[in-house]
């Protein structure tokens, strides 16, 4: 979940074309969780599944809009999550208990036949197990999209690699990346299109956005250190929730005033197990590492084995798709589609 600007900050509407050519660094479960919530049943709000029940909602999700990206030219790189803080563990674990909840309700409101009710909970249950981030690494290594494995924090390690120039930017619905100092940040590469408001019937377009850190700086007249003051007092997920009463605008009035974390100590009232300090020094100093980043080559004969053979999606679909990957990108790999096209 993170941090919450969105009352400081004013993006920057993009469109994909923008970004061809350049090299992406995206929140992989940060990612990921996005498809298992949003890819379900609209009646039911189940997941995806294949024959032997299954949930493909991830593997659909990634097909499709990465197939979009590289199309459009962009290069994608996974950063995947290491071992957490220990300092993040309550709330990992709190977490854990939400979705617990919201099972329960799901199931009895799907009993009652209340399906409105049954889809607001059913996005609230996602669950991403080890045999999910597998194959999600697995397609997207066949699609010739590299992975990383970060030592702690997805975010961190894609906001150091844009820091360092190994990406062109960081990838996240989160506003942390901008805590963790990544220069650039993207929102909404891989959720793009029309999204249904909750409980209308009323959809809204969903595009591209660019936020440039140094921009946001410069316009309310702030450093960084302060930028992740104001983070902590609104709340992030060492400290969810924050400092009762202060939303963005009062938390940016604070820092200006106090400009350091002794001075903010001074004016709130902090009643969280893990201290001001610790987390404001782990935004600062994250755990993270410098990576080569390794070109992949596509392997479009395993992809379709993987989604077709094994999960029984579309084959016309998936072919369809691929056969426009090939025509934009060559047939790579070790076994392209020749032999299932008649080329």
């Amino acid at each position: 979940m993170g941090v919450s600007l969105a009352e400081l900050v004013e993006p920057r509407k993009i469109s994909l074309g923008e970004l061809k050519g350049k090299t992406i660094a995206i929140d992989a479960h940060n990612t990921i969780y996005q498809f298992l919530s949003s890819i379900r049943d609209r009646l039911t709000g189940q997941p995806l599944r294949d024959s032997e029940g299954k949930v493909t909602s991830h593997l659909s999700g990634l097909f499709y809009r990465m197939a979009r990206l590289l199309e459009a030219g962009i290069t994608p790189v996974f950063v995947f999550d290491g071992e957490p803080p220990e300092s993040k563990k309550e709330t990992i674990e709190a977490r854990r208990k939400i979705k617990e909840e919201a099972l329960t309700r799901w199931t009895k409101a799907l009993e009652e036949g209340r399906y409105e009710e049954a889809r607001t909970a059913a996005s609230q249950t996602s669950r991403l197990t080890g045999e999910m981030k597998e194959e999600s690494k697995l397609l997207l290594g066949y699609m010739g999209i590299s992975c990383v494995q970060a030592p702690s924090e997805g975010e961190a390690q894609a906001a150091h690699m844009a820091r360092k120039g190994t990406v062109y930017a960081s990838a996240s619905q989160d506003w942390d990346s901008l805590l963790f100092g990544a220069p650039l940040l993207v929102k909404n590469l891989t959720i793009s299109g029309k999204r249904k408001l909750p409980g209308k019937e009323k959809h809204i377009s969903i595009e591209p956005q660019l936020i440039d850190l140094g921009e946001v700086l410069s316009a309310l007249g702030i450093t960084h250190d302060q930028l992740i003051m104001i983070g902590i007092l609104v709340g992030t997920d060492f400290n969810p929730g924050g400092i009762k009463g202060i939303g963005p605008k009062k938390a940016l009035a604070l820092v200006k005033e106090n400009k350091n974390v002794d001075q903010i100590l001074h004016k709130v009232e902090w009643n969280f197990k893990i201290g001001f300090e610790e987390i404001f020094n782990f935004f600062r100093n994250p755990p993270v590492e410098d990576m080569v980043i390794e070109k992949r080559q596509p392997d479009y004969g395993k992809l379709r084995e993987l989604l077709v053979a094994k999960h029984g999606f579309s084959a016309e679909r998936i072919d369809s798709v691929i056969k426009k990957l090939e025509e934009s990108h060559g047939p790579k790999g070790q076994a392209g589609l020749g032999k299932f096209f008649g080329r």
